[in-house]
């Protein structure tokens, strides 16, 4: 993704533009994108092309991780306060439990 335009000594030399390269690939890792959909985005001649299409659809999954976690938060905190002298016994708990099995059955069968 970067390329030395030289050597002094051991020590390669960089395009000033490698940093602003490398700030791109820490900020597209921050938002979960592998090092080769960040390598697919960057041309080989330096200069950066960023498909707004993919950048929607990484948003679009950042926002179902999120919305799912938020799902997670709520039903931690729900069983932590629940009532119930059971979890078991706590209706929401049973339903958290359907669901968590049937992504699990969903997810062995793929």
């Amino acid at each position: 993704m970067i390329t030395a335009i030289g050597r002094r000594g051991l020590r390669r030399l960089f395009d000033i533009g490698v940093f602003q390269r490398l700030a791109l690939v820490a900020l597209a890792r921050s938002a979960g994108f592998s090092l080769s959909e960040i390598a697919a985005f960057l041309r080989s001649d330096q200069t950066s092309s960023v498909d707004g299409d993919i950048l929607r659809a990484k948003a679009a999954k950042i926002d179902h991780q999120i919305h799912m976690l938020q799902q997670v938060r709520d039903g931690l905190l729900h069983v932590a306060e629940c009532p119930e002298p059971s979890h078991f016994e706590c209706p929401r708990f049973q339903k958290m439990m359907r669901i968590a099995a049937k992504k699990q059955a969903r997810a062995v069968q793929r």
